[in-house]
C-alpha cells in the first residue's frame, strides 16, 4: 500500500502544482468548450476525494456540507452564492486533506465495499480511482489554462 500513498501524494502534487500555476484572473473564467471553470475543479477533486476517502457527508466533518452542492457531480459555478470558498481557501483544504489521507491505516485499503462503484470492490481500489480522477483534473485544469491564455 505504500505505492498508493505514493501515487495519491504525486497525484495531489501535480494537481496543486497546475492549480498553484494558475492566473489568479483565470481560475474564474470558464473557458469557450468546457462545462466550468479551474475554482470549480478544485473543489471538485477536493469534495469528490473526500466523499471517496472519508465517506463525506455522512462520515467526515471536515468540509462543510455545501461543497456537494457546490462542487459535487453535476454542479456548475454559475449555480454558486457569492461566499463559495476561495481557490486559497480550498488549495488549503486540499493540502489539509492530503496529510489526513496519509493517515489511513494500510489495512483499511483491503476492506471490501458494501457494493462495487466505479469498477472498485476494496477500499484500496475507490482509493486508487480517486488518484486516477484527480489526475484527468489537473490535465483538464492544464487544458484550461491554456484556453484562458489564448
Amino acid at each position: 500500500m505504500d505505492l498508493l500513498y505514493k501515487q495519491f501524494e504525486m497525484a495531489r502534487n501535480g494537481f496543486l502544482r497546475e492549480l498553484n500555476n494558475a492566473d489568479e484572473g483565470a481560475v474564474d473564467v470558464q473557458p469557450e468548450g468546457f462545462n466550468n471553470n479551474i475554482h470549480w475543479h478544485a473543489g471538485h477533486v477536493l469534495t469528490v476525494a473526500e466523499q471517496f476517502l472519508f465517506g463525506f457527508p455522512e462520515n467526515s466533518s471536515h468540509l462543510p456540507e455545501n461543497y456537494k452542492e457546490w462542487f459535487g457531480n453535476g454542479s456548475s459555478p454559475a449555480d454558486w452564492p457569492a461566499d463559495v470558498p476561495s481557490v486559497k481557501k480550498l488549495t488549503e483544504q486540499l493540502e489539509q486533506h492530503l496529510e489526513r489521507m496519509k493517515q489511513i491505516p494500510r489495512e483499511n485499503f483491503d476492506e471490501k465495499l458494501a457494493k462495487p462503484f466505479l469498477g472498485a470492490e476494496t477500499f484500496g481500489e475507490l482509493a486508487a480511482v480517486a488518484v486516477i480522477h484527480e489526475t484527468n483534473h489537473a490535465g483538464q485544469i492544464n487544458s484550461m489554462k491554456k484556453a484562458v491564455n489564448k
